[in-house]
């Protein structure tokens, strides 16, 4: 649904991340955008969809009202449980100094910096600040060196009396100290910083950041000074709301609005709020997206019914057969016509009018700048062997995936190349080929060499042990019948992750204790979980030919893919009980006819979903996935479990082999994408230390890149690093990108520079209702 809410653990609370919600299989494409249907299409930028509009056609005066998923539990975007809220909040009330464009990029704000640079590398690095000179907080304080100061010390990680989130970028500071002028902050690193662009945004007044009391609570429920287009008013939690008021002391181009109200409005209830007029914007999922569209196209001035909604599926000759049972001689059964009709009469006159409220608005779409990974638990088990973890890479269709979730919605679908940046970031380019495309033959061929074949699912005499001299033979024979072409596949595009085999790595046999991740990422990450695991579900569910039963709250359900029938998932399109054709094999390679197994144990992954009502269209992509690991002889066994548990006791603590769920992309990969791939360390406890790296699966030279990447001033360098560290991610098979998440909308049709942002920073100044068009002028009427 919109940026899900919660950090990764960071300080940068505007890259928020979440758990995957997968998109809706059934539903007819927004207009708008055409998908190209080609196999293997290049992953695309999409650009931002917000009704650009100049200052000059932008009313004076007006309130927005804009739905956020809850109330915030911090103001505090330093903090662990700060949220997407927070960071939406912040962003029109405090300074970014380098908001992020259209293409993820930062830029230089001009409304607080005249100029910021490197303006020294040795024996030290030094960035100069210079400040515009109108820069004030609400206040009347001007912005200075005190402030940069009290934000160090209280994000250095030296003073534990701070509960911060994370320090990454600040513990490199040696000192900050006043230049030549009050308008002038001197920053010197001790260790050389290339995104130094990350820091002091948002930047807190002194008198936030100054002591561990304020810092930990004084900004929890309130802002005193601000430094902003607009300053808080109120905050008013029973009635969930937030207000924002123009701030008078703004020195930039003042805000369009008289002000904006955020509203807690539950993603379930957004349809409701805004056919009742109680927000203008806000996030929605597919099937709100659809009604929105929908809307548009009816225009309502035709009369004819509508060709959607409630008893439109029925059909003329249903629709006959009904009015005669109603009118037929059996009065019973005429009673019971009679009721049905009545009710689909009513709910189709209450959708009507509810469509006819949603002409007022209009979609916005766009990508957001976050993936969708299918995350390879490395820690023990099959799992735990590289070669296993790349033939589940082999064997996925990314390009069916990404079709599934974002064909019907109007945007290109493409898979991602990339686990640190999106298609139209710079610096970015796909490293997939270092595991390769998905290629039936690779994958068995992988699997063989690991010692899975289909005779080893027979139980072994005793005393045979895996990797044995006859296990070898079968193992050889089943490459052999991949076909030479499967080899010359795996020569050429294994290559490159053949190399990681000699990196160390915590974790590839068993005995490792279950490691717990660092609790705020596990807290935050669960949350994140609970908001947003509604998206695009209601289309979904009104959508599919099959239903499963899901367990009651608080159990697990177990369910293999291969008890849904043949080619284990259930067809979204044909009658109950068809079997959804195969698809074509690649590399020479039949789909195998039977599951693999190594001394009579099958290969069998646990594959952790959500079980809530909300995660529909997840637990179908799970399905889909399932389908292509068993035609390779994979089974999956697909746990179901409650939504509040999903992250933090399956993902979180490694209770999983197989998981959904996503990662923000960002501007600095190499301070916040670290934590993510980082080489687990065993702590003194015997656990595993993974900072954010729920996968577990690391090596040195991954880090040793981050490393330097983090420590080069050269751009362009740097952007080299972080690619070969990409490749060699890829090649390591933790985690497989699968596509950019979509990002749907809905704004009032009168509203203006708002919507789908994509990468971009809102401009709240310029956020307003369009001009009414001047008598006489020329209708801006579409071709």
């Amino acid at each position: 649904m919109s940026h899900v809410g919660v950090p990764r653990g960071t300080v940068r609370k505007r890259r928020p991340f979440a758990l995957l919600v997968a998109g809706v299989l059934t539903i007819p494409a927004l207009a708008g955008c055409d998908s190209s249907d080609e196999e293997g299409t290049a992953a695309v930028a999409v650009p931002q969809d917000v009704a650009p509009a100049g200052r000059g056609q932008v009313a004076e005066g007006g309130t927005v009202n804009w739905a956020i998923d809850a109330m915030p539990a911090t103001f505090n975007a330093f903090q662990a449980d700060a949220d997407a809220t927070t960071t939406r909040i912040t962003g029109a009330l405090l300074p970014t100094l380098f908001p992020l464009d259209a293409k993820g990029t930062p830029q230089m704000n001009q409304d607080y910096l005249k100029s910021a640079e490197v303006v020294e590398r040795e024996p030290k690095q030094v960035v100069l600040y210079r400040l515009n000179q109108q820069a004030v907080w609400s206040d009347g304080r001007g912005i200075g060196a005190p402030d940069f100061v009290a934000q160090w010390r209280a994000l250095s990680g030296k003073d534990s009396a701070f509960w911060t989130a994370r320090n990454a970028g600040y513990e490199r500071i040696e000192r900050i100290e006043r230049g030549a002028n009050d308008l002038e902050v001197r920053v010197t690193f001790a260790k050389p910083y290339a995104d130094w662009r990350s820091l002091f945004s948002p930047l807190y007044p002194k008198e936030v950041t100054g002591s561990p009391k304020a810092f930990n609570d004084g900004a929890r429920t309130t802002l005193g000074a601000t430094s902003g287009p607009f300053r808080l008013r109120s905050v008013d939690q029973g009635k969930g709301a937030i207000t924002l008021v123009r701030d008078p002391r703004w020195w930039g181009g003042q805000a369009k609005l008289d002000s904006i109200v955020f509203r807690a409005v539950k993603p379930q209830d957004r349809t409701a709020a805004l056919v009742e007029g109680k927000i203008d914007v806000a996030d929605v999922d597919a099937a709100a997206a659809h009604r929105i569209v929908a809307a548009g196209r009816d225009k309502g001035g035709s009369g004819q019914p509508l060709t959607h909604g409630p008893g439109w599926e029925s059909g003329p000759a249903a629709a006959m057969r009904s009015w005669a049972v109603a009118h037929g001689s059996d009065e019973k059964a005429a009673a019971v016509a009679r009721a049905a009709r009545e009710k689909a009469r009513a709910a189709a006159e209450v959708y009507a009018s509810e469509q006819d409220r949603l002409r007022a608005y209009v979609l916005r779409k766009s990508l957001e700048p976050a993936y969708t990974q299918l995350a390879l638990n490395g820690e023990s088990g099959p799992l735990a062997d590289n070669r296993v973890r790349r033939a589940v890479a082999r064997a996925l269709n990314r390009q069916e995936l990404a079709d599934a979730v974002l064909s019907p919605l109007g945007l290109p679908a493409a898979p991602l190349g990339s686990h640190l940046a999106v298609a139209g970031q710079r610096g970015y380019q796909d490293s997939s080929g270092a595991i390769g495309d998905q290629d039936t033959g690779a994958a068995l061929a992988l699997l063989a060499d690991a010692g899975w074949t289909r005779d080893g699912a027979a139980k072994k005499p005793d005393g045979t042990k895996a990797g044995s001299a006859g296990e070898k033979a079968k193992g050889k024979a089943a490459e052999e019948k991949a076909g030479e072409a499967t080899k010359e596949a795996k020569a050429t595009k294994e290559g490159k992750a053949a190399k990681t085999d000699g990196d160390n790595k915590p974790g590839d046999g068993e005995g490792i204790s279950r490691v717990l991740a660092p609790a705020p990422a596990a807290a935050v990450q669960s949350a994140a979980l609970l908001r947003q695991a509604g998206t695009f579900s209601a289309a979904y569910a009104d959508a599919r030919t099959v239903t499963d039963a899901r367990p009651a709250e608080g159990t697990r359900e177990k369910v293999t893919a291969q008890e849904r029938g043949p080619g284990g998932a259930v067809g979204a399109y044909a009658p109950e009980g068809t079997a959804a054709p195969a698809a074509p094999a690649k590399g020479g390679a039949e789909p195998v006819r039977g599951p693999l197994g190594k001394n009579g144990k099958l290969l069998t992954l646990r594959f952790v979903l959500p079980s809530g009502p909300g995660s529909e269209s997840l637990r179908t992509v799970g399905d889909k996935i399932s389908a292509m690991l068993d035609s390779v002889g994979i089974r999956t066994e697909i746990i179901k479990v409650p939504d509040a548990s999903y992250f933090k006791d399956h993902v979180a603590s490694g209770d999983y082999d197989l998981a959904l769920y996503s990662w923000p992309a960002t501007a600095y990969p190499a301070t916040d994408d670290r934590p993510i791939f980082a080489k687990p360390v065993p702590a003194t406890d015997g656990s595993l230390l993974v900072e954010q790296n729920y996968t577990r699966v690391g090596t040195d030279h991954i880090d040793q890149l981050f490393d330097q990447a983090v420590s080069e001033l050269d751009e362009g360098a740097a952007e080299d690093l972080m690619k070969q560290a990409d490749a060699r991610i890829w090649a390591a098979a933790g985690s497989i990108p699968l596509y950019q998440r979509p990002q749907l909308v809905a704004t009032d049709k009168k509203l203006v520079n708002v919507g789908a942002f994509g990468f971009g920073f809102p401009h709240y100044q310029d956020i307003g209702f369009k001009k009414p068009q001047a008598a006489g002028s020329p209708a801006n009427r579409k071709k």
